[in-house]
């Protein structure tokens, strides 16, 4: 038999996800950055006015780059947690997951690149 959705419990889930957000903007400073570049380039968009399909591309982006930073500072606050004091592998974990975000950082400037330079250009 088919449990009834508990409307209760998922609203519950998206208060604590929204804390989460907060928390990240609040506390990380790397969290805010792509804060900051996120508003950049959102006003670029509509400035330049991109199509329908960059807009997609760019939501995705910084959609992943945030998820990324979200996962790497749950990584951080764990193995903090875990171990308080200088581990070689904690540091391998850490370094390993601040990692990811960077590559997907570069990715959303690579891509934001492609996108907003040819725009610019017909402006010189």
């Amino acid at each position: 038999m088919k449990r009834p959705v508990d409307i209760l419990k998922a609203i519950r889930s998206f208060r604590y996800a929204g804390v989460g957000i907060y928390s990240l903007f609040r506390y990380e400073n790397n969290a805010r950055i792509h804060l900051i570049a996120c508003i950049v380039v959102i006003i670029a968009g509509v400035f330049f006015q991109i199509s329908s399909i960059e807009w997609m591309v760019i939501v995705i982006l910084i959609g992943l780059v945030w998820a990324a930073e979200a996962f790497n500072t749950s990584i951080e606050k764990l193995a903090d947690l875990v171990s308080p004091d200088y581990h070689p592998v904690i540091k391998v974990v850490k370094d390993t997951a601040a990692a990811g975000v960077l590559i997907l950082a570069i990715s959303a400037v690579i891509v934001g690149g492609v996108i907003f330079i040819p725009k610019a250009l017909l402006y010189l």
